[in-house]
């Protein structure tokens, strides 16, 4: 195979529509455009979303709510998901997820343990934030809740 041989896969590329080039072409004298209107003009057509002057779509269904700039969005894990873990394991975002114990979110400004499930392994844990069922749960099995950031 040389490059000069190389060329574009069958029906891959179309001829460009030859306009107003006689009857037999089929594309002659209104060049597919049909007679007057709108869409037979120079520039002719409307704009995305226009519906013909009635109230568009956009604005006849109601807004609600708004996306909030600056939330701020943490990586959440329940205490389930630690019981597993060896005992004395420092438990930190980075570790979280290297170990795939909680979903990764976008822009997350760090970790927070919830309360959900038992805990009966003495870990320490790093986080940013603890719901109050988690912490205590986290230190009446022996271990540290530490908050950091």
């Amino acid at each position: 195979m040389r490059i000069d041989t190389l060329t574009p896969r069958e029906g891959s590329r179309t001829p460009a529509k030859r306009l107003g080039r006689g009857i037999g072409s089929g594309l002659g004298k209104t060049s597919g455009k049909g007679h007057k209107g709108q869409w037979a003009r120079s520039g002719g057509g409307v704009r995305p979303g226009f519906e013909g002057g009635q109230m568009p779509i956009a604005r006849r269904v109601p807004k609600r709510g708004f996306n909030n700039k600056w939330r701020k969005e943490y990586v959440i894990v329940n205490l389930d998901r630690l019981n597993d873990l060896s005992e004395g394991t420092v438990v930190d975002l980075g570790y979280v997820l290297e170990n795939g114990l909680a979903k990764e979110v976008k822009n997350n400004v760090g970790l927070k343990v919830l309360g959900g499930g038992e805990l009966s392994v003495k870990l320490t844990v790093r986080a940013a934030k603890y719901s109050e069922a988690a912490k205590e749960a986290i230190e009446k099995a022996g271990g540290t809740a530490e908050v950091i950031g």
